[in-house]
């Protein structure tokens, strides 16, 4: 009888201490037998915070700057508030306008590829409005030697976009450029073979706009934006054959600017070549 009363009372205690489990510190959980009680949560250390640093500023290098299609360039890719720099035989602009003062400029020879290596250093997209008229052997070299130096440095460099602002095909005035165009289309190869998905090639006919010179600023958009609305809507006059390429509408230089920038940054941006309809359009959508 007593080593029976003793077993009871040993079960009592164990009881007892199972109600209440005491943890290190006070922070222990409640067990209890009893249904109607509901477990205490577990104390939680606060997560620690992980600063992970901004995306990295783009960054874009325009080759040219200083021309009439390359300074307006520059000026709507820091409307973007990109970060901007250009390259130019030139150097500093000679412009006396507000933004020319926000662009890094340096000053350098395409058909010298150690300035521009210097020049390419932390860009993440590349604006080429470099061009030129002349004699056959200057065209091919500036339209397409000093664009194919560029477009292989800065694939070695690891520049993500290449932007080329290239030329429509006029058919029979090809023939009297020869030079030119022989080297755009050169410059053209080999930045679809380099820059195969964030290389994109511009081809505009006729750009208009406000081209300064010196102190004088020239309207070209006079005539320019008259005959870009009738050609526009003589687009099958396009397919005409030998003629049909004259009539390639004009285009604002503000519009090529605009679609140039946004093809640089805009990751989803189709690579491959824009002809002036496709300028036209995209000029119309609103950036992203």
């Amino acid at each position: 009888m007593r080593t029976i009363v003793s077993r009871l009372i040993r079960y009592q205690s164990s009881l007892s201490q199972l109600r209440f489990v005491s943890a290190s510190g006070g922070g222990g959980r409640y067990l209890s037998t009893d249904s109607n009680k509901i477990d205490e949560p577990f104390n939680v250390e606060e997560a620690e915070t992980v600063h992970v640093p901004p995306p990295p500023t783009e960054k874009l290098l325009v080759l040219g700057g200083n021309g009439f299609v390359g300074s307006h360039v520059c000026k709507e890719a820091l409307d973007r508030g990109l970060s901007v720099s250009s390259l130019s035989r030139s150097g500093k602009s000679s412009l006396q306008e507000s933004w020319a003062s926000r662009v890094t400029w340096h000053q350098g020879n395409l058909l010298s590829s150690d300035l521009l290596k210097d020049a390419l250093d932390g860009v993440t997209s590349v604006i080429s409005c470099v061009g030129g008229f002349g004699s056959n052997s200057y065209m091919y070299k500036i339209n397409g030697t000093a664009n194919i130096n560029a477009i292989r440095a800065a694939s070695e460099k690891g520049v993500k976009r290449f932007v080329y602002i290239s030329a429509a095909d006029f058919g029979l005035a090809n023939y009297l450029l020869r030079g030119y165009y022989e080297g755009k289309r050169a410059a053209e190869t080999e930045l679809l073979t380099r820059f195969a998905y964030g290389g994109i090639i511009l081809r505009p006919g006729f750009i208009y706009g406000t081209r300064s010179v010196g102190s004088m600023k020239i309207p070209l958009g006079v005539f320019g934006s008259p005959m870009e609305m009738v050609l526009q809507q003589a687009k099958p006059l396009n397919q005409l054959p030998l003629v049909g390429p004259l009539f390639t509408p004009p285009v604002n230089v503000e519009s090529v600017a605009k679609v140039a920038v946004r093809a640089a940054t805009d990751p989803v941006f189709p690579p491959g070549i824009v002809d002036v309809h496709g300028i036209q359009r995209y000029s119309q959508q609103k950036s992203r």
